[in-house]
């Protein structure tokens, strides 16, 4: 199996905004003509600081801000003078690459510190504050890469947010409004472990006390994920030291810090579980091994109900990506048959998960972001390849977010990968003339706005009304009762999976502790 890295790729030349006059016409058929819905929108390409692509990281990370703007990477005409010598954090590059910020049409080089660095964007607040690391010029003496400490984006300035006490690597995954980040650092103790040899450690920082370890849940190794504007953070973390015989490894557990303390969120009855995403609520979404560390499942958490298994369609794994403050979780989730089995993109929702389809002839797909106002996007795909980005909303069906390309361009969308609450779509697409690629892909990236009456007086959204897709007709998904019954454990939960390729995205260079899955599509 392949393993994944922190960020999926994006962006190329900017492109003059457009709104496309085109119906949805692959979409089986609808019964019938009421309830019609139309969909208009702008197409955006990003653009880069003049190299040639650009990253977004994903799944469950905050790069599209509800105001519209997006924080990532993109690269320069500057060849990496370290390549292929790279980051432990970034993707393997030969060009500079730096973080940015766009808004409102204007794509803003974010910089790096001081020398011939790459830096990276991961995750933009509610307010614009933006987290994430920064190449320092210097090669780390313990793991002869260059180094990276993480940093934060506020207001026009970079702050080094440094490194715990010993150590020299570190960066940061999210931040809040408050202007507290989580991030992951490197120590200098020994560790065999760790992806790294010494120590990998959770760390919160704020102006007030710094950089704080957070400590783990009795192992030696801990990581964050998401953080929430209340301040809590959701990770994973060893709970021991002592390898168990079928992963090869320690127990891993998600775990949740509040108020100085990391809660142990347990597992479904196996070995290795970690979160995907963190609601408002303190409400935490992700996967665990069931009991034999063979299958996975997704998982709810919450305080009153603790670890919930949200189930699958008959099938034997499936994950969460993303879940909103009314509880709403999206996510991918097998299907009854003989390995390998399919997969289908879910909303899980007050107990009921709902198969939001594929489109065409695609065997599966996979939901990845979902808004407040319960509108899901994510990708279709052959199960291994994101083919065809879709938008699902009021009981569907999918739409494929191509019908917004307009006629005659080399635009081909292939993945949307975070709506927000504006329903502003981020997509990636595929360069022309290249086959459909996984995650790890070179590709250009878009925003989709819609034109309605909050985007009306934007440059591409003026004028008369063409229309735009419709989307009608009775609702082509299908509902079925959740079951947590294994059916088929041939697809293990083994190293060098699951748990390393989302981890790969989520948290750039760490994708060994623990034990993984198969297609991220």
């Amino acid at each position: 199996m392949k393993s994944k890295r922190l960020m999926c790729i994006t962006a190329m030349t900017l492109f003059a905004a457009l709104v496309i006059p085109v119906r949805l016409t692959a979409q089986e058929q609808p019964a019938s003509q009421q309830d019609k819905k139309e969909h208009r929108y702008k197409l955006v390409d990003l653009g880069t600081f003049g190299g040639p692509v650009g990253y977004l990281n994903w799944p469950g990370a905050q790069v599209l801000r509800n105001r519209g703007a997006i924080a990532g990477a993109a690269d320069t005409s500057t060849p990496d003078p370290n390549y292929p010598n790279t980051s432990l954090w970034l993707p393997p590059d030969p060009f500079i690459m730096h973080a940015f910020q766009w808004y409102n049409g204007v794509l803003t080089d974010l910089g790096a510190l001081p020398g011939a660095n790459s830096s990276f964007a991961n995750w933009i607040s509610a307010n614009g504050l933006i987290a994430g690391l920064s190449e320092t010029g210097v090669i780390d003496p313990l793991l002869g890469v260059p180094e990276a400490n993480a940093v934060l984006w506020k207001k026009g300035e970079m702050i080094n947010l440094g490194t715990l006490e010993g150590g020299v690597e570190s960066f940061a995954t999210a931040v809040n409004s408050l202007g507290q980040v989580t991030g992951n650092a490197v120590n200098t103790i020994p560790d065999p472990f760790s992806p790294f040899g010494y120590q990998n450690r959770a760390f919160r920082w704020d102006e007030e006390k710094g950089m704080q370890d957070l400590g783990t849940l009795g192992g030696p190794d801990a990581a964050p994920g998401p953080m929430n504007e209340g301040g809590q953070i959701a990770g994973f973390s060893y709970t021991n030291s002592s390898p168990n015989p079928v992963t090869g490894l320690p127990t891993l557990d998600p775990f949740l810090w509040e108020n100085g303390k990391m809660l142990d969120l347990g597992t479904l009855g196996g070995t290795s579980g970690f979160p995907t995403d963190l609601n408002n609520r303190g409400q935490v979404v992700g996967q665990s091994n069931l009991a034999g560390d063979v299958i996975f499942h997704p998982f709810l958490w919450t305080k009153s109900r603790g670890m919930q298994d949200l189930g699958t369609f008959g099938g034997d794994t499936g994950t969460t990506n993303w879940i909103n403050d009314a509880g709403e979780v999206v996510g991918k989730a097998d299907l009854p048959g003989p390995a390998p089995q399919t997969h289908g993109a879910f909303l899980w929702k007050k107990g009921v998960m709902t198969d939001l389809g594929r489109l065409y002839s695609d065997a599966c797909s996979n939901a990845v972001s979902i808004n407040s106002k319960s509108q899901v996007v994510g990708c279709s795909s052959d199960c291994t390849n994101c083919l065809h980005p879709f938008l699902w909303e009021g009981g569907g069906p999918m739409i494929d977010l191509n019908a917004f390309v307009p006629p005659g361009s080399d635009v081909q969308l292939t993945f949307a990968v975070s709506i927000n609450d504006r329903g502003e779509i981020a997509c990636f697409g595929k360069p022309p003339g290249a086959p459909p690629r996984d995650g790890d892909s070179q590709a250009p990236v878009f925003l989709l706005v819609p034109c309605d009456d909050e985007h009306s007086d934007e440059e591409g959204c003026e004028g008369e009304n063409p229309i735009g897709v419709t989307q009608s007709g009775p609702d082509r998904a299908t509902q079925r009762p959740s079951t947590s019954t294994p059916a088929n454990p041939a697809l293990s939960d083994r190293p060098n999976g699951m748990l390393d390729r989302l981890r790969g995205r989520r948290f750039p260079g760490l994708r060994t502790l623990g034990p993984g899955t198969g297609p991220a599509n």
